[in-house]
């Protein structure tokens, strides 16, 4: 293909955007916390995954700051060859004693750490059962595991148990989002764990979106369970990366094959510092009340609902474009997401609440839900 012919290639696929109506671009959001500037307009934010408010807080930040000037702005290679530091150490420690494993690894995003997880746990001789609803990273990790892959139907755990009873390979895993990004509910994890344990099979639960639950420490205290859990550094907890928590042997084995987190620089001592002093406030005294006005926000709008993700079905691609620009005209910033995102025909509004909004932002975003008849 010559260079002509590869320009035309681009300009086709980009026309068959165009022609679908999903014609996407960035915009630049001027902010620090909820409140910021977008296309010159303020406007608040309820698009964000900063549940907890974390990554406006104070103590957030200076801890960032402090490990700027401690170790400067980059690892500065892969941490295999000079990139680790102590905070790297520090937060591998507080992150295994949260989420009671062994050990844990931490990766440069939540991405990595999925395709990291699942290519190299995952194989040839392995099938690995995917729910049909997660998340990006988990599907582009089964395709790069070179494994067998099996879609089961959304949290339908019998789906799982027959997919793991036709199984002909030595070895399976059971992968699943544990709080689900565009519905924001919860897989059935008691379920999985028991259908995992029947079957041999390994669980990878990414806990990327949990803020209220489910409740994993029951089921990771089973003895017969082989359990790894993602965490996402960049959501609830304001900063940025990911991390598998684990058997010791698990990460020993991830820092030895796991290509995303061996060929790429590491965290940045910021990012690190940012996330262990995350982890503390929300182990800490403070968190219980940073959930609870999360928790709060969210039966503002959709009583009892098991994630501060709400989404609101609107259907249509337009419809759903419509919404979110009469909206955004009242000075809230709320995502139409649209297939391939989702499903076609289940277009919708995502709204998701954060510790950081006030009671008055809610009231008012209600209020507008309301008059516009999204509610």
């Amino acid at each position: 293909m010559s260079a002509n012919e590869f320009a035309g290639w681009v300009d086709a696929q980009l026309d068959q955007v165009r022609a679908a109506d999903r014609w996407r671009v960035n915009r630049t959001f001027d902010a620090l916390g909820p409140i910021g500037a977008l296309d010159g307009r303020e406007v608040v934010n309820f698009a964000s995954n900063d549940y907890l408010g974390l990554a406006s807080d104070r103590r957030v930040m200076d801890a960032a700051i402090a490990a700027i000037e401690q170790w400067g702005t980059s690892a500065t290679a892969s941490r295999l060859i000079v990139g680790s530091r102590p905070v790297h150490d520090d937060l591998e420690a507080e992150l295994s004693d949260w989420k009671q494993t062994e050990a844990a690894l931490v990766f440069p995003t939540g991405f990595a750490t999925n395709v990291g997880v699942l290519s190299t746990l995952g194989g040839t001789d392995c099938l690995i059962v995917s729910d049909e609803l997660n998340h990006a990273s988990i599907i582009d990790g089964c395709r790069m595991s070179r494994s067998l892959s099996a879609i089961a139907r959304h949290n339908d755990v019998d789906h799982v148990d027959a997919l793991l009873t036709e199984n002909e390979l030595d070895r399976a895993i059971v992968v699943a989002d544990a709080v689900f990004s565009m519905d924001g509910n919860e897989a059935h994890v008691a379920e999985l764990a028991e259908v995992c344990v029947r079957h041999g099979a390994l669980l990878v639960l990414d806990e990327a979106h949990s803020v209220f639950g489910p409740d994993i420490e029951p089921v990771a205290a089973d003895p017969d369970l082989d359990l790894v859990r993602v965490v996402t550094l960049s959501k609830g907890l304001g900063a940025l990366g990911g991390a598998a928590c684990a058997s010791r042997a698990v990460v020993d084995l991830l820092v030895n094959k796991a290509r995303s987190f061996i060929f790429t620089t590491g965290l940045t001592p910021a990012d690190a510092a940012a996330a262990l002093e995350a982890i503390r406030i929300l182990r800490g005294p403070d968190g219980a009340e940073l959930v609870e006005r999360v928790r709060k926000h969210t039966d503002r709008l959709r009583p009892g609902h098991a994630s501060p993700i709400v989404p609101i079905i609107v259907g249509a691609e337009q419809a759903a474009v419509d919404a979110a620009t009469a909206l955004l005209a009242e000075g809230m910033l709320v995502p139409a997401i649209r297939p391939p995102t989702v499903a076609p025909g289940t277009s919708r509004l995502r709204l998701t609440f954060s510790s950081a909004h006030t009671d008055e932002q809610v009231d008012r975003l209600v209020a507008t839900l309301e008059d516009l008849g999204l509610e």
